[in-house]
């Protein structure tokens, strides 16, 4: 045998023997993608399941929102700490997402994959495949900003929006998100409400998900440019329309005779979850991940207070299409369920798969926690395309729509400053997620309680009826697997808002406190930033003998900042120590020379 065979068959032999041991925590299509010698995008899922449960207790939509976090935030560090280390070493690129305590990772080696799958705190490796994307069942009526212009739209007079605002409120105060195919942020009809708007200021309102081209779009060239909007837009852009049209549906007004919008009032933040039409379940994650806290351009510095009180997502993600496997199905089953716990409404389309029984299957409709909407016409009946329960995918049998709304030949805002008509669930989603800006702009207090929304806006729907019987389910009961409790009706949602009473807190729930050091190295100065302090509160530093240099206590309760002289202090490390009723922390402070 000739000698430069040897090598050859070695390796082979060497790649056969690593493919043939491959850990069974990687899913098989993708232990076959490795043996085919292929770099697969994955998702690596970690055991560990951030405790949140507290949220509810909290009296406030920011306190849900810090606590849930920070907490989740918490969890993530310990978890996958080393993994993040070997991607690092390797040199692959991963992008943690906390909100589920999952990392992805873009073309992933299978040694590398091999090494992470070891680690005990993961649980498993899953395909991060993307999906198509089908929209509008319908789309027509093409019209430009001279044509049509007919006052208030169908659907935003059918649910009695104008009489809510008529009362004074239009969804003022308020913010809604959306994830979808990216907005014209310069359509007349949603330029002024989006909330960037004033000095052109996308840091916080707009983050693009889509980093690299999908390669079922088959691009030989693998140019950015070849998508409309490119990669990491740092504006708000539309690759597609679909995005445009479902914001006006939100929030849209012209001012010169396009009343789309449900609520005018409010102002608008977004992100791109699709390329062209394709997503992956990691951009829907990072998209949800950035609702509950909003980032700078850079992806840096998230802050949950900036995070919407509403979204919508008028995309769905069926078995058939992809999202095959149910471990990632249960991922977004979790941004569901914690965005919730942090206080955001999330409004999530039906999907457009009817209308025969036990047509919801997709993710993430068919969560309990989701608020599912399903897709109505102008005399009230519903769209024959528009998605039945009961939900059999995951044997719960659940109704769902939960409610239905305005979905068929809705006029909305779609890019380069035109108009038209679309059909689908992906249309009726937005109506309700402008009748939830109209509810918390009534009533402020209601904010991040989402159970109490959810069930204001089913008790108030109208009652509606279907011919079709689904399972024990008749199609005259309320609620029934056609319209869920009803047709939305945005006024006596608002009304039954203004009687609301908050519910008594029982519990004393208490934040860990949190604190940031300014600079860190610092010189003369220092500044310490903290939050969710509770009474006797205490700080001291130390060097690194362990010798306190400085001590101060005094009663604090919630945010404050303190300065902190250094100039007296020789270069070198120091320790500081925090110490309230809320919780014990500490870090590191490095001193630098003069």
């Amino acid at each position: 045998m000739p000698r430069f065979f040897l090598p050859i068959l070695l390796n082979l032999f060497i790649s056969s023997l690593f493919a043939q041991n491959l850990s069974t925590k990687i899913a098989p299509e993708l232990r076959a993608a490795i043996q085919r010698g292929e770099s697969p995008d994955v998702l690596v899922i970690f055991r560990e399941k951030a405790d949140i449960s507290q949220a509810k207790q909290l009296p406030s939509k920011s306190a849900k929102a810090q606590f849930v976090f920070q907490t989740l935030q918490q969890t993530a560090a310990r978890s996958q700490k080393n993994a993040l280390e070997l991607v690092r070493q390797s040199g692959a690129a991963a992008n943690s997402l906390f909100l589920v305590n999952a990392i992805s990772l873009v073309k992933a080696p299978g040694n590398l994959l091999q090494r992470i799958a070891e680690l005990p705190e993961v649980s498993s490796i899953s395909a991060d495949p993307w999906v198509k994307f089908d929209g509008p069942v319908e789309q027509n009526s093409f019209t430009t900003t001279s044509q049509d212009r007919n006052g208030v739209e169908w659907g935003v007079a059918k649910i009695q929006a104008p009489e809510v605002w008529a009362q004074g409120y239009t969804g003022q105060g308020i913010t809604v998100g959306g994830a979808d195919t990216g907005y014209d942020w310069g359509h007349p009809a949603i330029l002024k409400k989006y909330r960037g708007y004033t000095g052109n200021q996308h840091d916080y309102n707009w983050h693009d998900a889509i980093h690299d081209l999908n390669p079922l779009n088959n691009d030989t060239s693998g140019n950015p440019g070849v998508n409309p909007c490119g990669l990491n837009s740092q504006a708000p852009c539309d690759d597609n329309s679909h995005g445009t049209h479902t914001m006006g549906t939100m929030t849209g007004d012209d001012e010169a005779g396009n009343m789309i919008g449900v609520a005018p009032g409010a102002q608008w933040v977004g992100c791109r979850n699709m390329e062209r039409g394709w997503g992956k379940p990691s951009t829907y994650l990072e998209c949800f991940q950035w609702f509950l806290a909003p980032t700078d351009l850079g992806g840096q510095n998230p802050d949950p207070d900036k995070a919407p009180h509403v979204i919508n997502n008028s995309w769905y993600c069926p078995e058939v299409e992809g999202c095959t496997d149910l471990s990632v199905n249960e991922l977004i089953h979790v941004a569901v369920v914690n965005l919730k716990e942090s206080g955001v409404v999330v409004v999530v389309s039906n999907g457009n798969a009817g209308p025969a029984c036990a047509s919801t299957f997709g993710p993430p409709a068919y969560f309990e926690e989701s608020f599912s909407i399903g897709s109505t016409r102008h005399d009230d009946l519903i769209s024959p395309y528009s998605n039945r329960g009961p939900v059999k995918i995951d044997g719960s049998d659940r109704i769902k729509p939960n409610v239905s709304a305005p979905g068929q030949d809705v006029r909305s805002s779609v890019p380069g400053g035109n108009y038209a008509n679309y059909s689908g669930t992906s249309m009726a989603g937005p109506h309700v997620a402008g009748l939830v800006a109209l509810v918390i702009s009534a009533r402020p207090e209601i904010a991040g309680f989402v159970d109490d929304i959810e069930d204001i806006v089913e008790q108030t729907a109208v009652y509606l009826s279907d011919t079709l019987d689904c399972d024990n389910n008749l199609g005259t009961a309320r609620p029934n697997h056609a319209f869920g409790w009803g047709r939305v009706d945005a006024l006596g949602a608002v009304q039954a808002a203004l009687e609301w009473e908050a519910p008594v807190n029982s519990a004393n729930v208490l934040l860990q406190p949190e604190v940031s050091v300014s600079p860190n190295p610092a010189s003369d100065a220092v500044w310490f930033q903290f939050d969710y302090l509770k009474g006797e509160t205490t700080l001291e530093i130390l060097n690194q003998e362990g010798k306190q240099i400085l001590l101060q206590q005094w009663q604090a309760q919630g945010r404050e900042s303190r300065r902190i002289d250094l100039a007296r202090q020789p270069a070198g490390v120091y320790f500081w120590k925090l110490k309230s009723e809320s919780g014990v922390t500490g870090g590191k402070l490095v001193v630098r020379g003069r």
